[in-house]
């Protein structure tokens, strides 16, 4: 026997793909062809996936707009306590400064007391 040559390979894997061709179209005219009641029953299944798939998109959609509500007014709520708490900030440090200058102002009425005392006992004593 001899070694094949191109044109004999080549012819030999046009028969093996005719012969594939051949037994998948056999095969498809074998295939039972389904009945009508079989048709109406798939469609009826298929509408009740797609009527399912379509409530549970619009779940989805109800949780997606109730978790951005609820990002949104925790987003609010955040705003609101910062803001509060830059307010209370802004009282306790208007306080501290009022506490402060009081406290300037009792030293250095204390502190001329104690001069004109110092001032008056300095005349007593030159008298």
């Amino acid at each position: 026997m001899s070694v094949p040559n191109l044109n004999e390979r080549k012819e030999a894997a046009d028969k093996a793909r005719q012969a594939m061709l051949e037994k998948f179209r056999a095969k498809a005219q074998e295939a039972p062809k389904p009945d009508a009641t079989t048709i109406a029953m798939r469609e009826e299944l298929a509408k009740e996936r797609e009527q399912k798939r379509a409530a549970a998109e619009e779940k989805r959609k109800a949780r997606i707009a109730a978790e951005k509500a609820q990002r949104i007014a925790e987003a609010k709520a955040k705003v609101e306590a910062e803001a509060i708490r830059h307010r209370d900030e802004l009282i306790a440090a208007a306080q501290r400064r009022r506490a402060e200058k009081e406290a300037a102002e009792i030293k250095a009425f204390e502190e001329q007391a104690k001069r004109d005392l110092a001032k008056a006992a300095l005349k007593v004593r030159r008298k």
